[in-house]
């Protein structure tokens, strides 16, 4: 029988006597707040803020109003749709407030991405000449060595364009020009003037210049800023690159034409005055590879040119892509880190990745293996017995001279791997997984344990679309099936198709099952087990086509897992917008510049893609 207490005389149950002390409690706590600070004596000896304490409510700021976390928040339109944001399943939208740690605070779209604005490029001019009749083999290979032109400027950041006597014969001083009576080679050189002048200025160089530096060298930045007070052209360079506005091209044009001694000229140098140009010394980062560079430090490709130009041409090609590939490699000396922060069954989701690093680790065809660029005299020549260091960290590292390939994977994916499961529900998801693991993994060296996903979101950002971020790493999604096709655009070179043998000969005594392992780097992660590489490939592909399943029980625990790792999400679809629209950035150009000039310099794709086995290109992958 329930115990009943005696108060006042008076006989009360359990259940009276909690709800009689709860009373009393409210009822001091009253009296306390509203009956005590008037009825203390305001004097010398009390605080007058004491004496006039008052109650008040907490106010709302106006940083909660304007959250998209305020339930009470109207609705608002999304920013507009930009042109060109959208490729295969990404879409993006460009704002300079794309540090933001999740897109949707902007985008209002959770599937749309906030991306830097396109850089502007400063445009470099170089001419043509498509009225010269040639045969197709010459046809052909000069528009090789043009391709291999415009892709080395593009991936350092400019927007390569070539003239032709089109743009020429627009420039009102052509018809001038056309009346004088003056040797070939000076009206030759003056229709590239003119054709440069009528586009307003800038770079103008010649199709055998090449970038061979690093993107932050001084010089390529400069010219890259697309500013150029006065015109200027480079000693040692003759008529390679000239820079300037083009008010004062316009002055060195009509001097030239106009000169007395205009007949025995031979181009616009000679028949302007020496104060037209101001003269910069320094070119380090620039290889010209004019008739007597090539004559002087290639001779075997010099003699192909004299022997035959279409063939000769080929082989310079291949000389000069072979060189912009050893420059490359000479800037990361500290080699090619394959990142892998969750080392446990990722090992097939990165052998796309570690497949890339292999081939630019490796040495590309060249007439001449073990020559240099001629502005890198002393570089180390690309050895197929000791190619660039290739590892596989966790750890990201923003490391001056070593190139980071990342494969971003949703969070789906990654849990999947690391769990060997070929599907999981809601409730696992909650209660056997770490949120945002990835990431975590990936900057706990950078970064430390101590931070939350919004740092470590920005930082990923930074590192994948920072000012220089596109030369030091490239940032790829697991859920491709392959690689992009046009990686050469990204780094600036043909990247070779086959990987050449390291030269290293082996005794058949002892068997190869005697003969001591390769020494494993503890920095690269645990060696995977046979079984476990077996199993997770049909992994990785039933990953992926969950990703893109519209199945409705698909959608909701992939919904359930993103919402549960929102920063590896965000991570997840930045990296793959950025990616898809440096892609359409590049067609859209490649597709336009291709009218002009008859096409020459485009890339037509000549089968050379057809050598990477698991490497084709769709918008589906995307």
């Amino acid at each position: 029988m329930p115990k009943r207490h005696n108060i006042l005389g008076l006989r009360i149950g359990p259940r009276r006597i909690s709800f009689l002390l709860v009373s009393l409690g409210l009822f001091a706590l009253f009296t306390l707040f509203f009956t005590l600070p008037s009825a203390i004596p305001t004097g010398p000896s009390l605080s007058k803020s004491l004496a006039d304490h008052k109650i008040s409510i907490p106010k709302l700021k106006g940083s909660l109003s304007s959250s998209i976390l305020n339930p009470f928040k109207p609705a608002a339109h999304p920013p507009p749709v930009q042109k060109n944001s959208t490729y295969g399943e990404s879409s993006w939208y460009s704002n300079w407030n794309w540090l933001s740690p999740f897109s949707s605070s902007v985008t209002l779209d959770e599937n749309r991405s906030l991306l830097p604005p396109l850089r502007e490029r400063a445009p470099i001019y170089c001419y043509y000449d498509t009225t010269v009749q040639k045969d197709e083999s010459t046809k052909d290979a000069e528009s090789e060595l043009l391709l291999t032109w415009r892709r080395a400027w593009w991936a350092q950041g400019f927007k390569p364009i070539i003239l032709s006597a089109a743009e020429a014969m627009n420039n009102p001083l052509y018809d001038e020009l056309q009346r004088l009576e003056v040797e070939p080679a000076f009206k030759k050189d003056m229709m590239r003037w003119l054709a440069w002048e009528n586009m307003g200025g800038g770079l103008l160089s010649h199709h055998l210049l090449f970038p061979m530096g690093a993107r932050q060298d001084p010089l390529i930045s400069y010219l890259r800023r697309g500013e150029y007070p006065r015109l200027t052209r480079w000693e040692g360079f003759q008529d390679a690159l000239f820079a300037g506005p083009k008010a004062e091209i316009t002055i060195a044009i009509t001097q030239a034409l106009r000169n007395p001694q205009v007949k025995g000229a031979k181009g616009l140098i000679p028949a302007v005055s020496s104060d037209t140009f101001q003269v910069d010394p320094t070119h380090d980062s620039l290889a010209f590879y004019d008739v007597d560079t090539v004559a002087k430090k290639y001779p075997k490709v010099a003699e192909g040119i004299s022997a035959g130009r279409a063939p000769g041409l080929k082989s310079l090609n291949l000389l000069i892509n072979s060189h912009l590939h050893i420059a490359w490699q000479d800037v990361f000396d500290h080699g090619i880190a394959v990142l892998k922060p969750l080392p446990e069954h990722t090992t097939y989701m990165i052998e796309p990745a570690f497949e890339l690093a292999t081939r630019l680790a490796s040495c590309g065809d060249s007439p001449e293996p073990s020559s240099c660029p001629p502005n890198i005299p002393k570089c180390s020549p690309c050895v197929a017995s000791h190619p660039m260091k290739i590892s596989t960290p966790g750890p990201y590292r923003n490391t001056t001279g070593l190139f980071s390939i990342g494969t971003v994977p949703h969070p789906y994916t990654i849990q999947t791997l690391m769990s060997l499961r070929e599907s999981v529900d809601i409730p696992w998801i909650r209660r056997n997984t770490e949120r945002d693991e990835w990431l975590r993994k990936l900057f706990k060296e950078l970064l430390g344990t101590g931070v939350g996903g919004t740092p470590r979101l920005i930082t990923f950002k930074e590192a994948v679309a920072g000012e220089h971020a596109t030369a030091h790493s490239l940032w790829v999604t697991a859920e491709r099936e392959s690689l992009p096709q046009d990686l050469d655009w990204w780094f600036g070179f043909a990247i070779p198709r086959n990987v050449t043998d390291d030269g290293k000969s082996e005794t058949p005594v002892p068997g190869p099952e005697r003969r001591p392992k390769p020494q494993h780097d503890p920095n690269d992660g645990p060696i995977p087990k046979e079984e476990d590489l077996a199993r997770e490939p049909a992994l990785l592909k039933k990953a992926r086509d969950m990703i893109n399943s519209k199945a409705e029980d698909d959608v909701r625990v992939r919904s359930a897992m993103e919402a549960w790792n929102l920063a590896d999400t965000e991570a997840w679809r930045f990296a793959r917008a950025f990616l898809a629209r440096s892609r359409v950035e590049r067609l859209k150009w490649e597709e336009e510049e291709s009218k002009y000039a008859g096409g020459a310099g485009s890339d037509k794709g000549d089968g050379r893609r057809s050598s990477w086995t698991r490497w084709k290109d769709t918008d589906d992958d995307e």
